[in-house]
């Protein structure tokens, strides 16, 4: 085929079959309200190789770095540099190549960026795939990478270039895969992208993949959560431990900011803490996770700007530790949960309440068998028969009422799982039991202070799955009340919030010192709150071994995974929910 003819438009009775193929796939876009109007060519190729991780990643916007994620990062940090243009197609190539070409059709409803576009000869060019891994086999190119690789060439062929070939780099290897553009494959394409467009069109996700081996490499394993849905699915007694370990999960740290007169700002990709303009500490961006401000703390616009691009909240506290609200970027995108979430009826909701009261109640009492220094056995009787109580509750105020009574309980004998050598008076508490708004004692400070931690973790949780942390199923709503936050805390309550407050108190972390008694209430000082936000992170990277799926989890972990069941139940995937309950 003479380059001439190409580009004076006097194609080819093949080449014009080709163009009206082309043309007859503008109607693989469906009219599909609230979706993008272009499908990304990398999305398909990680449709075929997990439809549920191409919904989690395009639909839901979930997202989560690896290893080899990193990696094939790292491969392309070349061919993403832009470097030659792309030629217009009247134009001669003689050679020349183009990197990074960034095309797209709103009539086909597909776009991609091309590492590298070169002379295919004779009129031609071929787009250049890189990839960090190897060929199949049979030195093929993968089905998932052959697919993202042919949308390049009908990209290009929609552009009005002639495209014969396409071809794919293995990093690995070292060596080009080619790929025939011909009807077969443009036909392929075509299926695989209604198929992807039909997918991303259902509100729920496709189900997880079973016992395949691609899910201990997949980034989204953690969020996904293959295994521990299907082990949802079987009777608690046939259950068996998970035998695939998790992807690590890169995870951030909090920054707290307690330093009154504080000025949190940015510099050079670092947070910047200053006070009275001297640099007190600074953190790199990548290593946090949220920030924390207590009291009178100052944070510039760009600070905010700068976090809220990196989805990384601000959360404002009061000076004795009451949690106020928080800055975030955009809301989660996944629309869909919400949807769910607001829709549940009734007894949806209460089912999902019984299980969670029920979890919490048990969490006590076995916080109380492990902890308590007197005869704890008729209590524990007790909280058992509250329990199974809350399973059968008939309405939300009988579920209520049950709740209060175990907690009742639950705090009288709290103060016997205190040592009897501690830095702090606990006679308040022992007299006065739970109070709070204000709280009344050292105790009750502790335990304010942890739980409003607590509430504070997983609203940043819920807000970053999609959920509205202000719409629960136990909790009424209430202007500014993160009431989904309280339904879940409800089984972390003892698990985190008070095993904390025994550990800073039975260790002697705290002392009389760190509290301050002001119009009626009690609350903490700097150097308390210091001490139980060490204690408190320290519980939260505490690992256990996960009472349903057997494997070692930290807390921090723990609070996630149970997040994103609860987004399971909501969306249909799991007939139940399954509440946190410690052995």
């Amino acid at each position: 085929m003479s380059s001439d003819r190409i580009f004076r438009g006097r194609l080819s009775e093949e080449d014009e079959q080709r163009v009206h193929l082309t043309a007859a796939m503008s109607v693989i876009r469906p009219d599909l309200p609230g979706l993008p109007e272009t499908l990304p060519a990398r999305m398909l190729n990680e449709f075929l190789y997990c439809p549920r991780l191409f919904h989690l990643e395009w639909v839901q916007q979930q997202f989560a770095t690896n290893d080899d994620v990193e990696e094939g990062r790292y491969l392309h940090r070349v061919v993403d540099q832009e470097t030659g243009d792309l030629p217009d197609r009247s134009e001669a190539w003689a050679g020349r190549a183009a990197r990074s070409v960034s095309l797209s059709s709103r009539r086909l409803g597909l776009a991609a960026r091309m590492d590298l576009v070169e002379d295919g000869g004779d009129g031609t060019v071929v787009p250049v795939d890189y990839k960090k891994g190897h060929p199949d086999r049979n030195g093929e190119a993968w089905p998932s990478d052959r697919v993202q690789s042919l949308v390049q060439a009908l990209l290009l062929q929609e552009a009005g270039y002639v495209v014969d070939r396409s071809e794919i780099w293995y990093a690995e290897t070292r060596q080009r895969v080619q790929i025939t553009v011909d009807d077969t494959a443009l036909k392929e394409i075509t299926d695989t992208v209604k198929r992807a467009w039909e997918a991303a069109a259902d509100a729920a996700p496709p189900p997880p993949l079973r016992d395949s081996p691609r899910c201990p490499r997949c980034s989204l394993v953690g969020i996904c959560l293959p295994d521990e849905l299907e082990s949802l699915r079987v009777p608690p007694r046939q259950r068996r431990p998970l035998k695939r370990l998790m992807a690590p999960v890169l995870e951030g740290r909090p920054v707290y900011v307690t330093m009154q007169g504080a000025a949190i700002g940015v510099r050079h990709e670092r947070l910047e803490i200053r006070l009275k303009s001297e640099l007190q500490v600074s953190y790199r961006l990548i290593d946090i996770s949220q920030v924390c401000v207590f009291g009178n703390v100052t944070v510039s616009a760009q600070a905010v700007r700068s976090l809220m691009s990196r989805d990384i909240p601000v959360l404002w506290f009061s000076y004795g530790g009451w949690f106020s609200g928080m800055a975030e970027g955009l809301p989660g995108k996944n629309v869909d949960l919400r949807i769910a979430q607001f829709g549940a009826t009734e007894q949806g909701k209460l089912e999902i309440a019984r299980r969670m009261i029920s979890g919490k109640i048990r969490n006590s009492r076995t916080m109380l068998r492990r902890n308590s220094r007197a005869e704890a056995s008729h209590v524990g009787d007790q909280l058992k028969s509250l329990a199974f109580q809350a399973m059968r509750a008939d309405s939300s105020q009988r579920l209520l009422g049950i709740e209060g009574a175990a907690a009742r309980l639950y705090f009288e004998r709290f103060p016997s799982m205190v040592g009897e050598n501690v830095r702090v008076d606990v006679s308040g508490f022992s007299e006065g039991g739970r109070t709070r708004r204000p709280p009344e004692d050292p105790v009750n400070a502790l335990l304010s202070f942890c739980y409003s931690l607590l509430i504070k973790d997983l609203t940043v949780t819920l807000e970053a799955i999609g959920f509205d942390p202000y719409y629960g199923m136990f909790h009424r709503p209430g202007f500014g009340r993160p009431a989904l936050a309280l339904d879940l805390a409800e089984e972390f309550r003892s698990l985190i919030a008070e095993s904390v407050v025994l550990q800073v108190l039975n260790n002697g972390e705290v002392g009389p010192r760190d509290f301050k008694f002001r119009a009626g209430g009690c609350m903490l000082e700097a150097g308390g709150r210091k001490a139980v936000l060490k204690a408190y992170e320290r519980r939260l990277d505490q690992e256990i071994t996960h009472p349903q799926f057997g494997y070692k989890a930290s807390y921090r972990r723990v609070m996630d995974i149970q997040a994103r069941v609860l987004g399971a139940v909501m969306i249909g995937e799991l007939d139940q929910y399954t509440a946190m309950m410690t052995r």
